[in-house]
């Protein structure tokens, strides 16, 4: 037994007995096995701190089944999902490795790729407009594959116009320029300086 595993095996004996229905209990032999190997791995005190984050980090996007690859738009990552909504019998398509990337005849988008954020911390995802009127919406296109989804989060303005009846305004425009610099966007951005 190495070091690393030595002190994991002490640690986890302590959490059993101070902690008896400790959720990583289930565990212990693979926490065990991936200290173990670790260990023999021979990180340097210099390495150990970053290799033991990026291989936490692996482990936790695996066990809630994201990605920690790019997509490839291969067509092995796709299905056929044009019966839950595709337009006038076109075919649309979901990517298998990440349920939020779609693809159609036009192109291919991520839903996720901007979350709006009201001035009271409320999220969600949907569509804002500039303060020109345009509507912008959180899914974009994506512009090429390999592709990695990044996340924009951006400030809005939420005005109630009449009772239960809300608009929403991009607060700070140049954010979107962000979004454009990732995603093929297809919005005029007018920034007054």
């Amino acid at each position: 037994m190495n070091k690393t595993q030595s002190h994991a095996q002490k640690e986890l004996e302590i959490l059993i007995k101070t902690t008896p229905d400790a959720i990583i209990r289930d565990f212990i032999p693979e926490i065990l096995a991936v200290c173990e190997a670790f260990g023999k791995s021979g990180q340097s005190g210099g390495s150990a701190p970053y290799t033991a984050h990026a291989l936490s980090e692996a482990i936790k996007k695996l066990c809630l089944q994201q990605t920690i690859a790019p997509l490839t738009g291969e067509d092995d990552e796709w299905v056929n999902v044009s019966d839950l909504g595709g337009k006038n019998d076109t075919p649309l398509f979901q990517n298998k490795r990440l349920s939020s990337v779609f693809k159609d005849e036009i192109g291919c988008w991520y839903l996720d790729a901007i979350t709006w954020k009201t001035q009271s911390g409320n999220t969600w995802t949907g569509s804002a407009k500039t303060i020109e009127g345009q509507e912008v919406q959180s899914r974009q296109y994506i512009k090429e594959f390999p592709f990695t989804p990044k996340d924009f989060i951006i400030d809005i303005y939420e005005k109630e116009v009449t009772k239960d009846n809300w608009e929403f305004t991009i607060k700070d425009m140049e954010k979107l320029l962000e979004v454009a610099k990732y995603y093929k966007f297809p919005y005029v951005i007018q920034i007054d300086n």
